[in-house]
């Protein structure tokens, strides 16, 4: 869906991109992982066809700097900064960009209910909160049905509460066949959303990897000890390896291996699957070995 062939892309004399060759294939989704200046964002605006650069990328077939209108008819874009007219309607707001799109938008509250912004299209936007901009700016990118979305670091500017909420709502909609890149530096949105990790450094590609095996590497010693009810807990399993992580039996539970970043990503990725747990509780590694060996 995405081809991206030896990519180089220099401000002035800094080299911001040096030889990106990656391949994202149709209902994969890709984030882009690195510190601040590794290129993700760079990248994200080649793939748009917002800066120049050398080498060749093409999006469902159509070469970027040769047939860039219709490669972009194929994207949905959520970037990191918003950019609203914040008097407009909400709902306004969706049928303006919907003109820009030259798409024809018969009911903005269907597509306002399908990202949580349901009975909000007549608030204007500046009454929005930062979580519910986001929400339209997604409803935004949805509009046409895009077969592959590309997000820029899109919970950046938001709590918490708003981040967990947003990369859930993603979660639902990243199903169907669609194909998703992304730059994010949160451990906790990749093992949600993500199926492969490229990691950049320095604008260049360091490694690509499946996300299980990412977020194994990123771990910090950390375990997280859940206990439930045993009729759900090959459920859990199943449902937390589907999200990147690697959970095992230990005889009194399960236990999961997490960075010190994402303890909190697997319970809520089992409250989204409506799994109970009775308890849980954070341990170090060697905790985990001790127990196991007292069990024994």
């Amino acid at each position: 869906m995405i081809s991206i062939a030896n990519v180089s892309k220099t401000f002035g004399t800094f080299s911001a991109l040096d030889d990106v060759s990656l391949s994202i294939g149709q209902g994969e989704s890709v984030a882009l992982w690195g510190v601040n200046g590794a290129g993700k964002s760079t990248l994200i605006k080649c793939v748009l066809g917002l800066h120049r650069f050398k080498g060749h990328i093409e999006v469902g077939g159509y070469d970027v700097r040769q047939r860039g209108k219709s490669s972009r008819m194929l994207i949905g874009y959520v970037p990191q900064e918003l950019g609203f007219y914040d008097d407009l309607g909400v709902a306004e707001a969706l049928c303006f960009f919907a003109r820009l799109k030259c798409i024809r938008l018969e009911d903005p509250s269907v597509v306002l209910s399908s990202v949580g912004l349901v009975g909000h299209g007549h608030k204007r936007v500046r009454d929005l909160s930062g979580g519910m901009k986001q929400r339209l700016a997604l409803a935004i990118a949805l509009l046409g049905d895009p077969p592959i979305l590309v997000l820029d670091e899109v919970t950046a500017s938001l709590d918490a509460c708003g981040r967990d909420e947003f990369v859930a709502l993603l979660a639902r909609l990243s199903g169907g066949g669609r194909t998703m890149l992304f730059a994010s530096h949160r451990m906790e949105e990749v093992a949600a959303l993500a199926k492969r990790v490229v990691i950049l450094k320095s604008g260049r590609v360091e490694r690509s990897m499946p996300v299980a095996e990412f977020t194994s590497s990123q771990t910090t010693g950390l375990v997280l000890h859940l206990t439930m009810p045993v009729p759900v807990r090959d459920a859990a399993i199943d449902r937390l390896r589907e999200s990147g992580f690697e959970p095992v039996l230990n005889g009194v539970g399960i236990i999961v291996p997490v960075s010190a970043q994402q303890k909190a990503a697997p319970l809520r990725i089992l409250a989204e699957a409506r799994i109970s747990i009775d308890d849980f509780e954070v341990v170090t590694h060697a905790a985990v070995v001790h127990k196991q060996g007292a069990i024994q």
